[in-house]
């Protein structure tokens, strides 16, 4: 059967040589602070005070712990992946040497939505906190600029949200090392901000708002767990980016694990600190780690926190549009998609067309349709991408033990089991409407599959040759 044909690891690498691939420029240091570019944004900025509020109360330390755990798990999976097939499109491209071509394009498509509705939703995000600085010093955009299509608002678009994916969009086509210059950058202004709030904050702690601790019971922890989990969203992301980086063997493994330590660290502390120093009902708000400098009349920090979640928000926008654009040219390069996404400028070295498009998509999303009910289908994408990736490795421990693996996930198939078990457990928190969702994009991704993607797909061309 044509879909079930798998591409050989040696393959995929003989794509990836200098000539014909992109520029490697990428170290260590360079993918750990892509990791926590893409990790630190919206969930630790709007999604701890929801998750605190409506679910876990001062528990949201536990479902930090849980969601990291998960993701602690996966991205030892991920590591022993990206360090034997250091090659773009992360989950679709371990899938096509592990499972086949048609689960490798459903892991595509489902990573298109993942990182699609997330630049989409979180650039509506960034343009609510622009415009909020904006006002801050008088500036105030006529309403029909503030938001996506709404009559009843009076919204005709959100303008801030559509300028901010061009801008980035702009910055990817210069190169890879451009864009890592720049996100590294604010990578440090946002880290800052963090450990400002956790050092101004801290002495404003009452251990008495951590009781009851756990308010909704365990329940409520991992329906939490579930929330924050988007906060996690990002950490796959690095291993896209694994054809242009240097000894990608040793550096991508450094670069998954240690931005997601980083990052779990800093979320486990600001949950503890954000709820000693506000009482959880009270957390319900769309910025509450402001909101709780601004509780205790920090009001001086609250604002260095706004202009840091601005930040933090920019970072991950580049992430997940450099992801999406080189999972595209991954895939088309594999004749999934149609070859424009798989073009490299001559002289920039990077897929310009394919991040055009991309950029253009995204904006038309974000400028015009309403995102809301579509963000929690980030959360299913990226936990059934874990899943599978997990698996993955114990299925290729067994049929090619002999593989060379520079990194290798300890005490398998215990590591992998857990984390499917782990991200499985999230996966039934989520709510019934968001599988419906994401069950119909599959759908209509499979059709694509066998109405195009069977036929072109270079293995098939192959075949027939």
């Amino acid at each position: 059967m044509g879909f079930m044909r798998k591409k050989s690891i040696e393959a995929l690498i003989e794509q990836t040589s200098e000539s014909r691939g992109l520029r490697k420029e990428l170290g260590a240091f360079d993918l750990t602070m892509l990791g926590i570019g893409a990790i630190i944004g919206t969930g630790v900025f709007v999604l701890t005070g929801i998750a605190a509020a409506k679910h876990a109360g001062p528990a949201l330390v536990l479902s930090f712990v849980l969601a990291g755990l998960a993701c602690v798990f996966a991205a030892l999976c991920y590591a022993e992946f990206a360090s034997m097939v250091p090659v773009s499109g992360s989950a679709y491209t371990y899938s096509y040497a592990t499972f086949g071509e048609l689960l490798a394009w459903i892991l595509g498509w489902d990573l298109i939505l993942e990182y699609g509705v997330a630049v989409s939703a979180v650039a509506s995000g960034w343009s609510g906190y622009f415009r909020g600085l904006l006002e801050g010093f008088g500036i105030k955009l006529p309403t029909a600029l503030t938001g996506a299509y709404d009559p009843s608002k009076g919204t005709v678009i959100d303008l801030m949200a559509v300028l901010i994916i061009l801008l980035i969009a702009f910055l990817l086509v210069q190169g890879v090392r451009e864009s890592a210059k720049v996100n590294n950058v604010i990578v440090v202004v946002k880290v800052a901000v963090v450990l400002l709030f956790l050092i101004v904050g801290v002495g404003y702690v009452k251990p008495s708002n951590w009781t009851p601790f756990m308010p909704f019971g365990f329940t409520g922890v991992a329906t939490g767990a579930a929330t924050v989990f988007f906060a996690f969203i990002g950490f796959d992301a690095v291993s896209t980016a694994a054809e242009e980086v240097r000894n990608p063997q040793r550096n991508m493994p450094i670069g998954i694990i240690a931005s997601l330590a980083i990052c779990t660290a800093l979320y486990i502390a600001v949950s503890l600190v954000l709820t000693g120093i506000v009482p959880y009902e009270q957390l319900n708000v769309s910025d509450p780690v402001a909101f709780a400098l601004r509780y205790v009349q920090q009001d001086w920090a609250a604002g260095l926190i706004s202009l840091g979640a601005i930040c933090g928000i920019t970072t991950v926008l580049l992430v997940m549009m450099y992801g999406q654009t080189r999972l595209f040219f991954s895939m088309s390069r594999d004749g999934l998609l149609p070859k424009i996404f798989s073009r490299i400028h001559m002289e920039k070295q990077t897929p310009v067309q394919s991040t055009m498009i991309v950029a253009g998509l995204a904006a038309f999303f974000s400028g015009f349709v309403p995102l809301e009910s579509l963000a929690k289908l980030s959360n299913i994408g990226t936990l059934f991408a874990f899943i599978v990736v997990s698996i993955g490795v114990i299925v290729l421990r067994r049929t090619n033990p002999e593989l060379k693996r520079a990194f290798r996930v300890p005490w398998v198939p215990l590591v992998p089991f857990l984390a499917v078990i782990f991200c499985g457990y999230l996966v039934i928190s989520l709510p019934a409407t968001t599988f419906v969702s994401f069950f119909l994009w599959l759908a209509f991704g499979v059709v694509i599959y066998f109405v195009y993607g069977r036929r072109h797909s270079n293995l098939a061309r192959g075949a027939r040759d």
